[in-house]
């Protein structure tokens, strides 16, 4: 995607946001629907795996995110961030959705209701 291309870039700009939005979103509902039942109790294991699945995840939809992108523009962006940053973005995407759920009162990672 080429730097000011105005409104005719938004339709693309969208669609890479939604990997991160939406698929994010998926990987939240395969940890809670799939992951946590089938591991310990603990409360640390149980942060723990979740923070790895995060991080898995994200690495992913960046793959999802870069693949999209060649496909969109039929080359490869000049300049693409490391493989790993995906997964530490979704962390912190995660983590600051958590701190907004804890302060409202809902059960989030914070306090091991959600």
């Amino acid at each position: 995607m080429a730097s000011g291309g105005g409104v005719r870039a938004w339709p693309a700009a969208t669609l890479l946001a939604l990997w991160p939005a939406f698929g994010g979103h998926w990987v939240e509902l395969s940890f809670l629907n799939l992951l946590r039942p089938r591991i310990a109790d603990r409360r640390w294991v149980q942060a723990g795996v979740r923070v790895l699945a995060w991080f898995v995840g994200g690495c992913f939809l960046m793959a999802g995110m870069y693949y999209t992108a060649v496909a969109l523009h039929g080359y490869s962006p000049h300049r693409w961030p490391a493989w790993w940053v995906g997964g530490v973005a979704l962390i912190g995407i995660e983590l600051v959705t958590h701190l907004v759920l804890q302060l409202r009162g809902c059960g989030s990672f914070y306090n091991g209701r959600g």
